[in-house]
């Protein structure tokens, strides 16, 4: 945003030592709906990008377009794609859209009956917000029946009030990206995250420990079946229902022998696959995202990435994803950004004049070459000039088009 020709001030709630070299950091929680709306008042704001899911499951988008500003984001109604996986499931089953076969249940009874009627492994799935937690996939029903146990019993807070059980899709899993202005829709990428907390894919899965972008498992042929089958029809249903969606739909998909199904689908551009698509994106991106917040992408020019690729790997506390530890102090950020590698802020504070761990994952340390096994090279030569003793990363992101690369 900052580089755009069009941004002229950026603001950026709360913001952390990372963004304020690029924005002016104002001290308002993302979920302080009344803060952030008495903030866009007194400052006049016209154009408002929402980041997180949070505040956009709350109603911040709503609040925002009644007071006629531009806002890039999905209302509430919309955003339930991301804020109830169950009412992304029932979409799924009105408009056709392939996805692994589910069912709903409100009750640990429920789940548990339910249960039998899946083969293992299963997935089990906190229908709410778990900052990308609730999901556990079950490789012995001993272990699914704990899973729906714990998420009944408040593992996950209230995302755990209801609860969606899944069958197990095997395949590749693979991130696209598309904007929306309500009624146009327009492609945006892709990328490829890894989940799970160590590496192989090992460990309870996370908010994402890395990723890579484009994706060239999503061949051309299959992300126009994924605008087709996938995103228009999701837009096309939310829309005729009278809840248009504005904004970016990132859907998870799985890549099966029957062709590319809906994992689930996020509100936002995601953490890490973000660092990766704007680390090769070329144009004007608030022009882009004002005009979807308008109604007028028809018009807005087309999309422009670079042709590199772009890998990110995420620097995170010790002992996340369960209970990182914060406070351990980051040293090293300067001299890891050279070759025009960009060490991304996530969850960072500043103390006693130097940046500290202030959350799980920490930084995003990101870089472009001409493959995949260039800008992976590139990203762990500048993770070890980082002098961060109480963090880790995994060493093997990016794994699966390396390993394609060297054959």
């Amino acid at each position: 945003m900052a580089q755009s020709p069009s941004c002229a001030k950026l603001y950026a709630a709360p913001g952390n030592p990372g963004i304020e070299a690029h924005a002016e950091c104002i001290a308002i929680a993302a979920d302080d709906i009344d803060g952030l709306i008495a903030f866009v008042k007194a400052h006049a704001i016209d154009f408002v990008v929402v980041g997180p899911e949070a505040p956009l499951v709350a109603g911040l988008a709503d609040r925002l377009r009644a007071l006629d500003v531009a806002v890039f984001g999905p209302g509430a109604a919309a955003a339930r794609l991301e804020g109830s996986k169950g009412f992304t499931k029932d979409l799924c089953a009105r408009a056709g859209i392939p996805t692994a076969a589910y069912v709903r249940c409100t009750s640990a009874d429920e789940a548990l009956a339910v249960l039998e009627g899946f083969s293992i492994p299963v997935v089990i799935k906190a229908d709410g917000l778990a900052a990308g937690k609730g999901v556990i996939i079950a490789e012995t029903i001993e272990e699914a029946e704990a899973a729906i146990d714990d998420m009944f019993d408040g593992a996950f807070g209230s995302a755990g009030a209801e609860v969606v059980i899944e069958e197990f899709m095997t395949g590749e899993e693979a991130s696209f990206f598309a904007l929306s202005d309500g009624k146009d829709v327009i492609a945006f990428g892709s990328a490829q995250d890894h989940k799970r907390v160590g590496d192989g894919d090992v460990g309870p899965n996370t908010g994402g420990m890395g990723a890579y972008s484009p994706a060239p498992v999503l061949t051309p042929d299959l992300e126009a079946a994924v605008m087709d089958r996938i995103i228009r029809p999701t837009v096309a249903t939310l829309a005729a229902e009278g809840t248009p969606y504005v904004g970016v739909l990132f859907a998870g998909l799985m890549l099966t022998d029957a062709g590319p199904k809906l994992i689930e689908y996020n509100a936002r551009f995601g953490d890490p696959e973000c660092q990766v698509l704007m680390m090769r994106y070329a144009g004007d991106l608030a022009a882009l995202l004002h005009a979807a917040s308008t109604g007028a992408l028809a018009e807005a020019a087309s999309p422009a990435f670079a042709s590199d690729y772009a890998l990110t790997v995420v620097m995170a506390a010790n002992g996340y994803p369960a209970a990182p530890e914060k406070g351990g102090a980051i040293h090293g950020i300067a001299k890891a950004e050279t070759g025009g590698v960009r060490v991304f802020h996530a969850g960072t504070a500043r103390e006693g004049g130097q940046i500290v761990a202030a959350g799980g994952r920490v930084l995003n340390v990101t870089a472009t070459g001409r493959t995949v096994t260039e800008a992976q090279a590139r990203a762990y030569a500048a993770i070890d000039k980082l002098d961060f003793a109480s963090g880790f990363c995994r060493r093997d992101i990016g794994w699966r088009e390396v390993a394609r690369e060297a054959q």
